[in-house]
Parts: structure tokens; C-alpha cells; sequence
């Protein structure tokens, strides 16, 4: 899907740090309604950080986090999902011994919290069916027995349960083949077209440029790049001083 312009996430002068260490410092960055946008960087550049402080699991200490216009950033996770952003965490952290249909009701907490009718619930599960048909045929399989594909559209899929207007991705490819990452790729792009603007986090540039409309480069905590995808995809030399 074409973005239309509007920022629904704006980062604004964002720093963090873990105790005196400084993780993000002075971080600028925007993602458009529509848009999927791509941080890539070696491993320990702070993208998963990144998210993280998006999400109010790590402090702000400096700057501001806009999401659809209104200030998040001293927001706790819980109001900043029900805001509607929602995030595939790094490592997928599925509830293993739960079914795979538990752990997408789980997804829907929010909905379940304000007595939303059932029936909101089981359209959702029945969207996600849609997208990954292997989730229905696995629905009552206990999801510690999935294989890494089915695990990580499981985590996908429980991220979607919330309706977010904004999905946050972490290292979606890591340790899967390359035949299921083209899948995973296949419908981060359908959401897109659904309307759902996506945030991605990749180590593997290729992968997180290939299905982006825009990239960032972070590199010890710092934005180096930013710009198009294409235009990334094209420098030889960038790629190759900040990402090897």
C-alpha cells in the first residue's frame, strides 16, 4: 500500500540508556499511516531497544515518542497497546505449553478487557486464520511443538488479535529458512495492504529492505541513514561501512 503522508508514529530526540550506559541517543525518525519502514543495523546497535522504548519497556529520558498526534512517552505498555500499537517480540515469547488458539486470545486481551462481545474476538482469530491457514489446521496444538515458521506467524498473529493501527517486528527472519521467510515477507506486505503500518527490525538487511518502503540505519545507538529503501539497496559503500 502507497503511504499517504500522515506521520502516525513520530520520534522525537528519544535517548535511553541501561543504567549509565547510553543505548539511544537523540533518535529522529517518522513512520507514516501505510508504511512499512525498515531499522536495520549490525547486532547490538540498539534496534531492539528501539522498540522496546516505543513500547514503554524501556525509559524515555529524553524526548518524545508521538503516536497518531498524542504524546506516549511516559505511557505504560498497556495504554500504549490499547492506543493501538502492538509488537512481535525478538524470540517470539509464545506461552508454549498453551494452545495456539490460547495464546491468540491472549492477543485480544484488550478487547476482553473492555467486555467486548465474544463475537469481536472470534472474527479476529478467524482474520489471522485467514492470513495463516496453517494456524487453524494447529489451533488446538500446544504451540511448543510448532516448527519456527509456525511459531513465529503464531507470535504475528497474536500481535494482530489487538487490532493495532501500528506493528512493531523484531528480527522476524532470525533462525528460519529462507522458504518460510519469503512467506512471513508475502504477508507483512498483505497487512500493509490491509491498512496496518509496520515498524521492522532486521539484522538481515536484504530481508527487512525487500518488503519496506523506507529504511533507517542505527549504529551504536545513533541514526546514521535514512531514506529510501531502494536508495539503501543501491549503496555499496553504506552497506558496507555500517552493516558488513
Amino acid at each position: 500500500m502507497n503511504p499517504d503522508g500522515t506521520e502516525i508514529l513520530s520520534v522525537l530526540n528519544v535517548s535511553t540508556r541501561y543504567g549509565l550506559n547510553i543505548a539511544l541517543q537523540d533518535i529522529n525518525m517518522v513512520v507514516n499511516k501505510s508504511e512499512v519502514v525498515s531499522v536495520v543495523g549490525a547486532n547490538g546497535a540498539g534496534k531492539s531497544t528501539l522498540l522496546k522504548t516505543i513500547m514503554g519497556l524501556c525509559p524515555v529520558y529524553g524526548g518524545h515518542i508521538l503516536f497518531q498526534g498524542v504524546d506516549i512517552s511516559r505511557n505504560d505498555t498497556e495504554r500504549i497497546v490499547r492506543s493501538g500499537i502492538a509488537m512481535v517480540p525478538e524470540g517470539r515469547q509464545l506461552f508454549g505449553p498453551m494452545t495456539v488458539e490460547d495464546n491468540l486470545i491472549l492477543g485480544a486481551y484488550i478487547h476482553l478487557g473492555f467486555r467486548r462481545p465474544k463475537k469481536d474476538v472470534e472474527t479476529n482469530l478467524e482474520e489471522v486464520f485467514n492470513l495463516f491457514p496453517i494456524l487453524s489446521e494447529r489451533r488446538k496444538q500446544k504451540s511448543a511443538t510448532l516448527s519456527g515458521g509456525e511459531q513465529q506467524m503464531l507470535a504475528i498473529g497474536r500481535g494482530l488479535m489487538s487490532r493495532p493501527s501500528l506493528l512493531l517486528v523484531d528480527e522476524m527472519s532470525m533462525g528460519l529458512a529462507p522458504i518460510i521467510v519469503k512467506q512471513i515477507l508475502q504477508t507483512i506486505e498483505e497487512m500493509n495492504k490491509s491498512g496496518v503500518s509496520i515498524l521492522l527490525v532486521e539484522q538481515n538487511v536484504k530481508v527487512g529492505l525487500q518488503v519496506s518502503h523506507r529504511a533507517y540505519i542505527l549504529d551504536k545507538g545513533r541514526l546514521t541513514f535514512g531514506g529510501s529503501s531502494e536508495a539503501l539497496l543501491a549503496d555499496e559503500k553504506l552497506i558496507s561501512a555500517y552493516l558488513g
